[in-house]
């Protein structure tokens, strides 16, 4: 038996949701302004407390939105309807869209969700880092930690992954990854990339493989991890003398704090300094700041490294 559906009257503050379901403080206030769902009951001290059944839905509506669904479309829907489009999204047989019935033969992706699901973490990291070791890394980025990726998330929105379990899954691909960049020579070429996201912005798999496709370019990458003030993002960029600086975007940061983040950003940097900014978060391609390049895939990161260095020849 699922003990979240055992007790009906079981409910979490608001801050305890944004932790559970990745979706921001403001971004519940205002579906609840404009959707009229979330319905929050409110407790003693007249604080926001949700039910347990909308925190399941919320969880399912933040995986659709990862995958490009907007939130006023599906919203309206029974959370079994939402949990049948998620697996509609995931397709019929479970593998993410765009990856080949050969490459998932290859590599046989499923079996790590089921080492997630199965909480076999020494197994999970040491299957992903033969994987690595096997494919060399472009590959394993691109065919093997992309889709998986979107796998696990998809599973999650099906409610058979719990949230600790993708933690769990996060948690382990961040080590492998790690100590994979680790082993590439540090370069001497530019450009210099500094890679973050923005307050607000917690998911950091995505910066992490951009991280390793620049590293595997030759950039010389400075990483500050997740969720760094803007300002201390302008500070830490003079610090590195930053040719670049690289953000990542999901699907559920407030598309307002994308674009006003952005713009102050770039208002404060260097002209000289490019921003580029990554990730699926619609607002990238439907508004695009001025002034800052936005990558649509992890294929985009090569010709914008090219194109970087055609623009600033190294001296002969």
């Amino acid at each position: 038996m699922n003990d979240r559906n055992f007790n009906p009257t079981l409910s979490r503050t608001i801050a305890a949701v944004e932790r559970d379901t990745g979706l921001s403080k403001d971004t519940l206030r205002v579906w609840e302004r404009r959707y009229g769902f979330p319905r929050p009951d409110r407790d003693a001290f007249g604080e926001r407390v949700y039910p347990i059944d909308q925190v399941d839905k919320l969880r399912v509506l933040r995986r659709l939105m990862d995958a490009g669904h907007r939130p006023g479309k599906v919203i309206a829907l029974s959370i079994d309807e939402l949990q049948a489009l998620a697996a509609e999204s995931a397709g019929s047989n479970a593998l993410p869209r765009g990856l080949s019935e050969a490459q998932a033969e290859h590599e046989d992706l499923s079996r790590f969700v089921e080492m997630v699901k199965a909480h076999q973490v020494d197994e999970l990291r040491r299957s992903l880092h033969q994987a690595q070791l096997r494919m060399g890394m472009e590959r394993f980025v691109m065919e093997v930690v992309a889709p998986l990726t979107r796998m696990v998330g998809d599973a999650w929105a099906r409610g058979y992954v719990e949230v600790f379990e993708e933690h769990l899954y996060t948690e382990s691909l961040q080590v492998v990854l790690r100590s994979a960049i680790g082993t590439i020579p540090h370069p001497a070429r530019q450009p210099r990339v500094l890679l973050t996201t923005i307050p607000h912005e917690s998911h950091g798999l995505g910066l992490l493989m951009a991280e390793a496709i620049l590293a595997l370019e030759g950039c010389r990458c400075v990483s500050l991890g997740v969720m760094t003030p803007v300002w201390d993002i302008v500070l830490a960029a003079g610090a590195h003398r930053a040719d670049v600086v690289a953000l990542s975007f999901s699907a559920v940061v407030n598309p307002n704090h994308v674009l006003d983040s952005l713009t102050e950003l770039r208002a404060k940097l260097p002209s000289e300094t490019e921003v580029w900014a990554g990730g699926n978060c619609p607002i990238l391609q439907r508004r695009p700041p001025a002034d800052v390049f936005v990558l649509s895939d992890l294929r985009d990161i090569q010709p914008a490294i090219r194109r970087w260095r055609d623009a600033h020849p190294v001296p002969r």
